[in-house]
């Protein structure tokens, strides 16, 4: 057998397109969950330790990072209108605005509601600014 005969017969890499076996693709699935799942769990505890808050009260902000990583999952994969990439991708948690939200929750006159209206202010801040971005990304090449 010549060389390029074994070369084509060997199958080529796949490109963006290419569906994988279904063991692999569940693997990498599983991955990307796990790290996705472990900043959604990590976050909640350390706002919540920080803040001296309940088991209960902690249990709750977890249930709820997790319920909104899995919407906005959801949202970025299959796109809603004009929002979302239409990307295979899994969205978690950013270690951020971890100390900005501890700083706002330990004002006794803010507290936990200030830390949900500065995030609810901040992504509708995010949507009315990303018109702009998107023009601009042209001036950043790859």
């Amino acid at each position: 057998m010549s060389e390029a005969t074994t070369a084509s017969s060997t199958p080529p890499c796949g490109g963006v397109d290419e569906v994988l076996p279904i063991g692999r693709l569940s693997t990498l699935g599983l991955q990307h969950v796990m790290v996705m799942y472990a900043g959604a769990v990590a976050v909640p505890l350390i706002i919540g330790d920080a803040l001296g808050l309940t088991k209960e009260q902690i249990t709750i902000l977890i249930n709820a990072d997790l319920l909104c990583c899995g919407l906005i999952t959801l949202i970025q994969a299959w796109g809603v209108g004009i929002f979302g990439i239409r990307l295979p991708v899994m969205m978690g948690v950013s270690f951020a605005a971890v100390t900005p939200m501890i700083a706002i929750g330990s004002n006794p006159e803010l507290g936990l509601t200030g830390i949900f209206g500065a995030c609810i202010l901040a992504g509708l801040f995010s949507i009315l600014i990303s018109p702009v971005f998107s023009r601009l990304m042209g001036l950043f090449p790859l």
